[in-house]
């Protein structure tokens, strides 16, 4: 755990917007270096002038992390400027929706890109560094923090490739945690599982590569896209709120993070039928009137 982050450095990807943006800028309240990734430039500039003028030391990369290419690039970049980062928070993420069979090869290419291979480089590239360091010096102390969902906890309906990427960052985080164990006191790992917080994510589309702008949604993707619209705008908790839970976690070696603690009835629910051997319960029995409205939104003609 980390209690003291004077001169420590983090890095935060999508820390153009949302949970990222609002992490770097509690470290720039506490005098972190600050190493911003995002894939969106204009986010990204303005992010750093703001942090910037914080008083923050920031380097601030453009980068794709699903690009094997750029991350190698970017933890090469990290290493030179401040050396190995005590915080890394591998938060980059997109959404998409609809039912699982309709989506195209080019959607999950690009939601398990950004996702899953997204935190999978930043886990490979910066927690070697932070095991050389730990090993260098007893005093250092470091952190690993992945954005996953409550989606990675729960499988509703309508939304199956995240879905897929989120359960997968799940068990990899719950892996990387296992395995620091094995080898290290000095390093951990938390899972962000938040639910529905107005970060901006249903706004993905708008960094959709550019081969995809062809191809049109389907009805459900359509449905799905209007519902998480609404879900997303309404919610009560703030990113801002959320980046205070990430660094409590930091402080206290906690590795789950929810935002919702309540939306947990529902994986309680999930994990039971799993034990039991039952089939899957009803995502909607607490809220049957969304789960009867998008039965009759999908099977209208």
């Amino acid at each position: 755990m980390i209690s003291d982050f004077q001169g420590k450095t983090a890095v935060l990807t999508g820390a153009g917007s949302g949970f990222g943006l609002e992490c770097a800028r509690i470290g720039a309240k506490l005098g972190m270096n600050l190493v911003l990734v995002d894939v969106q430039q204009d986010a990204l500039d303005k992010a750093q002038a703001e942090l910037e003028a914080a008083g923050a030391q920031v380097l601030a990369r453009k980068v794709d992390v699903s690009s094997a290419e750029q991350m190698d690039a970017l933890a090469q970049a990290v290493q030179q400027r401040f050396g190995a980062p005590h915080f890394v928070f591998n938060n980059a993420g997109v959404g998409s929706g609809g039912l699982i069979w309709e989506n195209s090869v080019k959607d999950w290419e690009w939601v398990l890109g950004v996702n899953v291979w997204g935190v999978i480089h930043g886990v490979r590239l910066f927690t070697p560094m932070m095991l050389a360091a730990a090993q260098a010096d007893p005093a250092y102390r470091g952190h690993i923090v992945n954005t996953a969902s409550m989606a990675g906890l729960l499988t509703p309906p309508n939304m199956g490739v995240y879905n897929v990427s989120k359960h997968a960052v799940v068990s990899l985080t719950e892996t990387l945690y296992q395995d620091l164990k094995l080898v290290t006191d000095q390093v951990s790992a938390s899972v962000l599982c938040p639910y529905f917080v107005p970060t901006g994510i249903n706004k993905s589309d708008r960094n959709r590569p550019a081969e995809m702008a062809d191809e049109k949604p389907t009805k459900s993707q359509l449905i799905g896209q209007a519902m998480s619209d609404k879900a997303v705008g309404s919610g009560k908790i703030t990113a801002a709120q959320v980046a205070e839970m990430v660094f409590h976690a930091i402080g206290h070696d906690q590795f789950y993070i929810y935002s919702h603690p309540k939306a947990l009835g529902n994986a309680q629910s999930r994990f039971d039928a799993i034990v039991a051997g039952t089939n899957p319960p009803d995502p909607f029995a607490e809220r049957p009137e969304i789960g009867e409205g998008l039965r009759q939104a999908l099977r209208a003609g």
